[in-house]
């Protein structure tokens, strides 16, 4: 009997994750590290959690410091994760590798999926191979379509929850947002505030409503760049969304990361919300 062995080079297991803030970064980097990889953790200053104990750490415009370490180390994967806010000025000032990266993103400014595009773009350039996290961890998505809570939509949520996809695309087109609340009209739409802020305004607008109506759809942009620009929803979402008196919560099968996935579909059992997954 003929036994053929594939090898599988050390290097190829070697990967880099850029984190930003909150809880993401832990869950790749534990799903990452259960699955055989070698993960070498790089934090950016004033956005990661000093938990995640980072085995680097770098300003946003020091990230020449950090290809170089990751070309000595054999490192040509990278992923980044978490959330980032306004950077300090000083943390902005650019090392020369940085400098000339960022002409090429600025460029390419019309927009964040734009700029997205240019970096992974740069990142490929240098030599590295920018993956998308959900594909190496999907177990942090809601991997199949579906329903995942005990509420199940109603027959005038599902005609709600196609108008919230279709307003979520139209504006993820035009590089605006990617998420919405739809009722019998649309109530909100993200803009450069982000999504937490988008529902704290929802939140105060239904102030006082007594009847419950309405979704929230968190969708992926046509043409987004999934390795850079990852949706999340967690328990904040989730709260926010009962807050707000919506009946539920629609994103992407695959591509939304579902931060502490049991917690969340717990929680919106507890609060009385649907969470459903589409293709």
């Amino acid at each position: 009997m003929l036994t053929i062995i594939i090898m599988v080079k050390k290097s190829d297991k070697k990967i880099a994750i850029v984190a930003g803030a909150l809880r993401l970064p832990f869950l790749v980097r534990d799903a990452l590290r259960k699955r055989g990889w070698n993960v070498f953790v790089i934090g950016l200053k004033n956005f990661y959690d000093p938990k995640l104990n980072p085995d680097m750490v770098i300003r946003i415009g020091g990230a020449g410091a950090a290809i170089h370490e990751a070309r000595r180390r054999g490192i040509k994967n990278v992923i980044f994760v978490g959330a980032i806010g306004h950077p300090n000025l000083s943390d902005l000032r650019p090392d020369l590798w940085t400098f000339f990266a960022l002409l090429k993103i600025l460029k390419n400014q019309r927009g964040y999926d734009s700029m997205a595009v240019a970096l992974n773009k740069i990142m490929t350039n240098a030599g590295f191979n920018v993956v998308a996290a959900q594909d190496l961890a999907p177990e942090l998505t809601f991997e199949k379509a579906g329903i995942f809570t005990r509420k199940k939509p109603t027959t005038a949520d599902k005609k709600i929850i196609q108008r919230a996809v279709d307003v979520s695309h139209t504006i993820g087109a035009a590089d605006i947002g990617a998420s919405v609340v739809v009722d019998k009209q649309v109530l909100a739409v993200e803009a450069a505030e982000g999504t937490a802020r988008m529902l704290e305004r929802v939140v105060e607008i239904r102030k006082g409503y007594k009847k419950k109506g309405g979704v929230f759809a968190k969708m992926t942009k046509p043409g987004q760049d999934l390795t850079i620009d990852i949706p999340a929803i967690g328990v904040d979402t989730v709260n926010a969304v009962a807050d707000a008196k919506l009946n539920g919560i629609v994103v992407n099968a695959r591509t939304c990361f579902v931060v502490d996935k049991d917690l969340v579909i717990k929680t919106a059992n507890k609060r009385g919300i649907f969470i459903m997954a589409v293709d």
